[in-house]
């Protein structure tokens, strides 16, 4: 064999090799394109576990956001008790906090309609610095009837909740709702569903108006003193608000909270479950 033949034969068998080289990197590469490709099954059945698990987390989502969005609405009736208390004390007057609950699927009417799901809060001052009426109350009292809507102010404006309801749990002693929470001595010194059983005092918004009678109401004195009303207005050592979360008008009772205020102080402390 001349040189010139093996040379060439040299560069036919290089030029082979790339060839194969080349075919067998492009059948590789289908391949892993392959083995990296789901197939329709596995794609159904991924789809599938999701789905589960959707299903299975979804009431735990459920769960913790009536949860935070009851702790805001706890925050936000303490923000409006600690405003009407500090009020009282600063101008050295009495304050009133008024309480009222209707249906969050209807637009608010005129006069309201009770309900579930929206509550509404109102705080009035007195202007001459005194309570109106004197003492006890032997029958029920409109604080805002003529002529005593002149001798009131509105502090601030109204407060609307949406989604939580006014409700608690029955006391108990020593507590088991709450581990630290401290036991309320009967339903007169509690806001709820039907309590305080026997409210004599109602005041309205707008001041000497109908839109909103309020009846469970909360009266705070020039020392920062708080009190339920009730029929003797009796003074307690803790009283308390009890708000649940709300999914439209239904009533969420997983995730309750009370809103206590203390008597002599006024001081307002919130507990969960």
């Amino acid at each position: 064999m001349t040189k010139l033949e093996h040379t060439q034969h040299r560069r036919a068998a290089f030029a082979l090799q790339k060839q194969c080289e080349r075919v067998s990197a492009f059948t590789f590469a289908k391949q892993r394109e392959r083995a990296s490709a789901f197939t329709l099954l596995e794609l159904l059945i991924v789809m599938g576990i999701i789905g589960v698990l959707l299903v299975l987390v979804a009431p735990a989502f459920t769960y913790i956001k009536g949860g935070t969005d009851v702790t805001s609405d706890a925050y936000t009736i303490q923000g409006v008790l600690d405003t009407a208390r500090t009020y009282a004390k600063a101008n050295n007057t009495y304050t009133w906090v008024g309480f009222f609950e209707e249906d969050v699927s209807q637009p608010s009417e005129s006069p309201a309609l009770g309900g579930t799901g929206r509550v509404i809060m109102s705080i009035v001052a007195s202007k001459n610095g005194t309570m109106v009426y004197s003492g006890n109350l032997s029958s029920p009292f409109t604080l805002d009837d003529p002529p005593n809507q002149a001798a009131f102010i509105q502090v601030g404006k109204l407060t609307k909740i949406d989604n939580v309801h006014l409700g608690f749990s029955p006391p108990s002693t020593p507590p088991t709702e709450y581990d630290t929470r401290p036991p309320v001595a009967s339903s007169a010194s509690q806001i709820g569903d039907n309590a305080p059983p026997n409210p004599y005092l109602t005041f309205h918004y707008p001041v000497g108006g109908s839109q909103y009678a309020f009846t469970k109401v909360i009266q705070f004195n020039p020392r920062g003193e708080g009190v339920i009303d009730n029929s003797n207005y009796s003074m307690a050592p803790v009283s308390e608000i009890g708000v649940q979360p709300t999914h439209g008008t239904s009533v969420d009772p997983i995730n309750p909270v009370a809103i206590q205020f203390t008597g002599f102080g006024g001081n307002v402390k919130i507990y969960r479950k």
